[in-house]
């Protein structure tokens, strides 16, 4: 069966997402639409690959200052042992995210030209390429140029980890049915904890070797894991939102069919979706960033950036690099390693009861409860490094759809920024050379969680079960973001063309 143009064919079909339909009057459970839709479950969990690669990457780079030998061979001599200097530490920290940022933004612009397959490809081959040059960087003898070339390579593989994940999410917010929207985009921590997990037990494992190996094995691991994305891009279809938006019909059909089981008819999905590009299409021929910062889109931005940088709000920067800063408290190297790789376990359970309860309530409840319980804990943590210098952390955190590519690209960027401040700041508010602030700094993560409760309650929408023309008609309506949940469908105003 060759692919029509979908609004040519005349089907219409009401409360659809992007690719399947939207039927708010009944609810099924997560497990029901699993069923549903095993091939895009599939890839869903292919795509979440790519999380998986930040994951490990982040606790690798992050982790790797803790291991004995690498500080010695990176480090320098005080108080009797060796330390990374707070300032190689703090931008060695900020250079992978800066790195991200450019890859995010690059990633928006080459996803619309590329295609998302060849975009999320050469996001895989950039972050090998940085993965090289950090795995050469003890090879040049001079002391200062090793340290630079372990900041090139962070820089290279920041930029391939960001561009990954901007593919990713623009895939999935394009191809998942909103039914599975919320659970699939959960698999992003998720992923990244798994990941986070396995990097810290590749470096409890290395960690006691007496030999440049202690550090070299966790680097050269990280290819397995570029190679799995990369891979997964050559062989999995096109997005059909984005070929349809080209032109390609026929391939879209193809595309959305390889996504569907042999049960369901995808022209009619095909033509929802052309129905909510010719609907954009209104507004503007040509789209660029600055068109995500106009008019209503400045909200959406708005959201989509503030949720991206919440993770930093958290603690995650601080936590991606637990190991090293409980080994400033005074913890021992192993232990510190084995309290962090508690601390993933405990955060991937925690996300996996997300997951679920995500689909019972929701984005909006799920992020104000977490964020009242962060700020418990990180509370606690600052009162008990007022007694204890030694404190241990255990804890984990838990569109308009032609703009879609470049606001993912700008929410990876924000998140990327967020942890570049506080990755530069950080090592200079608690290494022993610089503020020494130790378990203190719990008070700073207290004030930044309550601080991001606040905003979530003021600006954060709930969108959960709603279609892409559902969401477009309750921005354009400037509803306000706590009566989202109670909007109807039937306040939708006519679109021509629409039948």
């Amino acid at each position: 069966m060759s692919a029509q143009n979908p609004v040519a064919s005349g089907n219409n079909h009401e409360h659809e997402s992007n690719l399947a339909p939207d039927q708010p009057e009944i609810t099924h459970g997560l497990l029901h639409e699993i069923r549903c839709y095993p091939k895009i479950v599939a890839y869903s969990f292919g795509l979440a690959l790519n999380f998986l690669l930040t994951g490990y990457d982040t606790v690798i780079l992050g982790t790797i200052t803790a291991v004995p030998y690498f500080k010695r061979e990176f480090g320098q001599v005080y108080d009797d042992a060796y330390i990374i200097p707070a300032a190689w530490l703090s931008v060695w920290s900020a250079m992978a995210p800066i790195g991200s940022m450019l890859g995010a933004a690059a990633a928006g612009w080459l996803q619309d030209r590329l295609g998302r397959r060849m975009s999320l490809a050469l996001s895989s081959v950039i972050c090998a390429i940085g993965i090289a040059i950090a795995f050469c960087s003890n090879l040049p003898d001079g002391m200062e140029c090793r340290r630079g070339a372990f900041l090139v390579g962070r820089l290279i593989q920041g930029w391939g980890v960001g561009g990954a994940m901007a593919g990713a999410q623009t895939y999935l917010s394009e191809s998942v049915p909103t039914s599975l929207r919320g659970s699939a985009m959960a698999l992003s921590p998720t992923f990244m904890l798994l990941g986070e997990l396995i990097g810290a037990a590749v470096i409890f494992a290395c960690e006691k070797k007496d030999s440049a190996a202690a550090y070299l094995i966790p680097f050269g691991t990280q290819w397995i894991f570029t190679i799995l994305p990369f891979a997964l891009a050559i062989v999995m279809p096109e997005s059909p939102s984005y070929l349809i938006r080209t032109g390609n019909y026929d391939k879209a059909y193809q595309a959305m069919k390889s996504l569907h089981t042999t049960g369901i008819d995808v022209t009619p999905l095909l033509n929802q979706m052309q129905i909510s590009i010719a609907h954009e299409q209104e507004v503007s021929q040509e789209l660029s960033y600055l068109d995500c910062f106009k008019g209503i889109n400045r909200r959406r931005t708005a959201v989509v950036g503030f949720a991206f940088m919440v993770p930093s709000f958290f603690g995650v920067p601080l936590l991606a690099s637990a190991s090293y800063f409980m080994q400033v408290v005074g913890m021992d190297s192993s232990l510190s390693i084995i309290v962090l790789i508690l601390g993933i376990v405990l955060g991937l359970l925690a996300n996996a009861v997300g997951i679920w309860f995500m689909s019972l309530m929701g984005r909006r409840r799920l992020m104000l409860i977490t964020l009242a319980i962060t700020t418990a804990i990180w509370l606690s943590m600052g009162i008990s490094g007022c007694w204890s210098g030694n404190v241990v952390i255990c804890g984990r955190r838990s569109f308009f759809l032609r703009l879609r590519a470049k606001t993912q690209g700008i929410g990876v960027f924000c998140y990327m920024l967020s942890n570049v401040v506080f990755n530069l700041v950080l090592p200079y508010i608690y290494n022993t050379d610089a503020g020494d602030l130790k378990g203190k700094t719990g008070f700073v993560y207290a004030g930044l969680c309550f601080m991001t409760f606040v905003i979530t309650w003021l600006i954060i929408p709930e969108m959960k079960g709603r279609s892409a023309l559902d969401i477009d008609a309750m921005f354009e309506a400037k509803i306000p973001c706590r009566q989202f949940k109670n909007w109807s469908s039937e306040d939708m105003p006519h679109k021509e063309g629409a039948v």
